[in-house]
């Protein structure tokens, strides 16, 4: 509850004049009126000069834009703030370069309690090899150590590390002294979360909650579940986002439902969903994406952790309960599994009652025309990361030396989406790529595959509107009278309008036709500042005044 809403008070208005507000309510605006946690008014300067006499207080912008807050669609909210905490691995040049830092690292906390770290690539690394465990033991002093690899899909681990999973050499996905994947990735990385304090985890999630909030997003989908986190994690940041002010949080747990029983245990966790990271496959940087041909540089296709029957199962359960489903599926037969299975449960259910859960896919890069087609038949929304594509794309990227250019060059294709009518949300994956919205639009519209760009106009639908509406809400994540007053402001320089096809810009510019502008964010140009964040008429971020 915000001091706006709090019961026997009269809500506040505050009125925001002089700037540039971004709002199909009024494509000119200037100037915005918030009562309480709604927008209660956009307009003009002239007509603001109205309002000025009624309002509680007055922010002048001084020509700064706002917009509404972003949504991130994709978090894993206690790994992206151990990430901003503790070791980050995202910027080691070498083998040699992650074990100097880890023994840095290990070097600053004192004690004998498990090492975390994460974001280590070996793409651009001189030896294309991680350390061998043997170095990690000696580097981590003797203590368990974990340390997963970008994509989070993968992890190395410490002998000491290891001693506490009895029987995680009989796993699937163990190596005597390689990355892990799989069961014995998963059931390491269990291990590992055990390690973290009730304090430390709060810190994390505090600090990452706090990192979103300064970046302009108002709200973030934590995609948390059994094989990725714990449901003591799930509770304790659910109860923090409660207790503090800072962005919203809306939880998905990634368990298996398969009956109404199961359908009432994700509502119990306070889930908003089964949904998240719920494994069909897993990645592309760990070999471990199921595909429906061999990798270019491993003789395998990947992991199935589902089959079509499994996904169909699920959806089933998942509807007849009006609970909103969802997986992880990043391989073309992974997307393929995926699309079977709901279109079964499409003909057993009937069509319209599947697509009114907007049941939703992380990731789905590798897709092509049919599983595309299928997205938008079944009224999947496609929950993407850009900054994938920008990390990972081009032709001597991490996906091409995976599938070969050819097949590199088909994944995540967003201007294929959005022409098929599929519904995008956007996000980061936190922490497998950075917290930023401005770049993750930006990764979009300069899509390293020129035909998969979309324009910076859809791209910010995507990332504001498209999160909101993967929820099943279609009033938030605009600015219009009567919407949350969910909003960031921004320094940021010239407003204009950029689309992947010229003709679109010079026709979008014309004033008469009343397309709004957003910065510029031709790779090189300075990404915007934020000024201050409000969630629900509350600020929890502010430094316009600084």
């Amino acid at each position: 509850m915000t001091e706006s809403t709090t019961p026997g008070r009269r809500p506040r208005t505050v009125l925001l004049r002089r700037g540039e507000v971004h709002s199909p309510a009024d494509p000119f605006a200037t100037a915005m009126a918030v009562t309480g946690d709604r927008v209660a008014w956009v307009g003009s300067e002239a007509a603001a000069d109205s309002l000025a006499s009624a309002a509680d207080e007055i922010v002048d912008l001084d020509g700064a834009l706002v917009t509404p807050a972003f949504t991130d669609a994709h978090v894993h909210t206690t790994a992206a703030g151990l990430a901003l905490t503790g070791l980050d691995l995202a910027t080691a040049r070498s083998a040699d370069d992650a074990l100097a830092r880890v023994r840095a690292h290990a070097a600053a906390q004192p004690g004998d309690g498990v090492l975390l770290g994460q974001g280590w690539d070996t793409t651009d690394w001189p030896e294309r090899e991680p350390p061998a465990r043997r170095e990690l033991d000696e580097a981590a002093t003797g203590r368990p150590l974990y340390l997963s690899r970008v994509d989070a899909h993968s992890a190395l681990a410490t002998t000491a590390l290891l001693d506490l999973v009895p029987g995680v050499d009989r796993l699937p996905g163990y190596h005597p002294t390689g990355p892990l994947t799989a069961d014995a990735h998963h059931a390491v990385r269990r291990a590992a979360d055990a390690g973290v304090s009730a304090e430390g985890r709060r810190a994390a999630q505090r600090a990452a909650l706090h990192r979103a909030a300064a970046l302009g997003i108002g709200a973030v989908h934590e995609c948390a579940g059994p094989e990725i986190s714990s449901e003591d994690d799930l509770a304790a940041l659910i109860a923090l986002a409660a207790r503090e002010p800072g962005p919203r949080v809306f939880c998905y747990w990634a368990g298996l439902v398969t009956s109404a029983k199961d359908a009432d245990r994700i509502r119990e966790l306070g889930a908003v969903g089964a949904a998240g990271d719920l494994f069909v496959d897993g990645s592309l940087g760990s070999h471990t994406a199921h595909l429906h041909h061999p990798y270019a540089d491993a003789p395998h296709t990947g992991t199935a952790h589902l089959t079509a029957h499994e996904v169909a199962a699920h959806v089933t359960a998942c509807t007849e309960a009006g609970l909103q489903a969802g997986f992880h599926a990043i391989g073309d037969a992974a997307l393929t599994a995926v699309t079977e299975g709901v279109r079964a449960a499409a003909e057993r259910l009937g069509a319209a009652r599947v697509r009114a859960l907007r049941h939703r896919v992380e990731h789905a890069e590798m897709l092509t025309a049919d599983t595309v087609a299928a997205f938008a038949d079944l009224g999947l929304t496609a929950s993407v990361q850009p900054a994938f594509d920008a990390a990972w794309g081009g032709g001597d990227g991490m996906y091409a030396r995976r599938l070969g250019p050819g097949r590199a060059g088909t994944l995540n294709p967003f201007a294929a989406l959005l022409r098929a009518g599929v519904p995008l949300a956007f996000g980061s994956d936190a922490p497998v790529t950075p917290l930023d919205p401005w770049g993750t639009l930006r990764a979009a519209a300069f899509h390293r595959t020129p035909g998969h760009r979309i324009s910076v106009r859809a791209a910010f639908t995507a990332h504001t509107r498209g999160g909101w509406r993967a929820l099943g809400h279609d009033d938030a994540g605009v600015l219009v009278p009567g919407a949350p007053a969910d909003y960031a402001v921004w320094d940021t320089g010239e407003l204009i309008v950029q689309a992947p096809d010229d003709r679109l810009v010079r026709w979008s510019t014309d004033p008469g036709s009343g397309t709004q502008g957003l910065p510029d964010l031709a790779p090189g140009a300075p990404l915007p500042v934020c000024l201050r964040t409000v969630v629900g008429g509350r600020t929890v971020h502010d430094r316009l005044n600084e």
